[in-house]
């Protein structure tokens, strides 16, 4: 208990010495190691660092899940140490009630097939978008939290036990100071005309007590700058590790985008599909009376019209001379009829445009076969 005492009263002097030399110094009163630039350049790059990795993490949580109510669940589950449950994206879940509704309808009526198409598109969809949630979990947010949680804290401890080294040392050069001016004063030789003997004893025993303060204190101040020097190297050490923190979140970043790309690329197919299989499915929107009346005279001038529309022909396309090009299929394709070229994926086929073809299509050539292929499935190469 004595010792619990005197070591509780020890830290309570120490804690009362380092605030008055940090009030000293904030109000001029007393001087302050600086540290050399090189150090605050290290410490201001870390603190930047920092201060933009936590605003990045943020807001990349917000875009991978928007819902704030479902962020705190899963931060609470991590602080308890347990697993949170697979939750349903939301796109799984519109494409659960489109296939739910379709079943209701009568899978065989329009609306309902087309429902049936669009809910497994979207269910696509929701399941390209969880495994774009996990791929952007593991590679990117997982290292920058890692980073604040682990390596920052590590830096702030040591930068604070670097900070109070430093004032135990501003303050055992101030006692010092002061301990040489006494000193000073007390060595003075009296006046023996004017003072009597006794004064002068005790003026002698007083210097004598002041030059045993001025060792104590020499003392105390190398022992505070053996530690502060040692406290220093290792900070600097620490800082200087931020450099590899750049270069892990850059790969981190890489990493990020690619799952990204890889998944807008896959909602892109995934609704190039649905746009084909929809215009399969029978068309049973009923016209208007409007749009009948403009679809008769429609047909009666078509009718009356000797001049029938120019359709595009593939064994009439010839190749332009230049132009040409070499692409590779990304995806297997099934032609839809014979103006169309079925496609293997990872297969070379030569490519070009016609005058008046949509920009979604070129015309693409396998030896003797022709036909027209999609943009989409084709990694145009120069």
């Amino acid at each position: 208990m004595d010792f619990n005492v005197k070591k509780l009263a020890s830290g309570a002097g120490l804690f009362f010495t380092r605030a008055v030399q940090f009030t000293e110094e904030k109000l001029g009163q007393a001087e302050k190691t600086e540290l050399d630039a090189h150090f605050e350049n290290l410490m201001s790059r870390a603190d930047c660092t920092k201060n933009w990795t936590e605003k990045i993490y943020r807001q990349t949580e917000v875009l991978l899940q928007p819902n704030p109510s479902a962020r705190i669940e899963e931060f609470l589950y991590e602080k308890l140490d347990r697993k949170a449950p697979s939750r349903i994206t939301n796109g799984e879940l519109l494409g659960q009630y489109m296939q739910d509704a379709a079943r209701e309808f009568g899978p065989e009526t329009p609306y309902g097939s087309t429902l049936t198409t669009v809910g497994e598109c979207e269910r696509r969809l929701g399941a390209a978008e969880r495994d774009f949630l996990q791929t952007s979990t593991i590679s990117f947010l997982s290292p920058l939290r890692n980073f604040l949680e682990g390596d920052w804290k590590t830096i702030s401890k040591e930068r604070r036990l670097l900070e109070n080294l430093r004032l135990d040392l501003d303050a055992c050069k101030t006692r010092l100071k002061k301990a040489k001016l006494s000193e000073a004063k007390a060595a003075m030789a009296p006046d023996f005309q004017e003072t009597r003997p006794r004064n002068y004893v005790l003026s002698a025993s007083a210097s004598a007590l002041w030059s045993e303060e001025v060792e104590k204190s020499e003392h105390e101040l190398r022992v505070a700058q053996t530690e502060f020097d040692r406290q220093a190297e290792v900070t600097r050490l620490l800082l200087e590790g931020i450099s590899s923190t750049h270069v892990n979140h850059l790969r981190c970043l890489h990493e990020f985008v690619e799952a990204q790309a890889a998944f807008y690329k896959q909602c892109h197919f995934h609704m190039h599909e649905l746009k084909k299989e929809l215009g399969r499915l029978p068309n049973a929107f009923a016209l208007s009376s409007t749009q009948s009346v403009v679809a008769a005279g429609t047909a009666a001038e078509d009718i009356s019209s000797p001049v029938e529309k120019d359709t595009l022909k593939i064994e009439e396309v010839q190749a332009p001379a230049t132009g040409t090009r070499k692409a590779k299929v990304l995806y297997d394709y099934d032609a839809a009829d014979s103006s169309e070229l079925s496609l293997l994926a990872d297969e070379l086929i030569t490519v070009y445009t016609v005058p008046g073809m949509d920009s979604d299509w070129l015309i693409g050539e396998r030896g003797n076969q022709k036909g027209k292929v999609p943009v989409t499935y084709l990694e145009l190469l120069s």
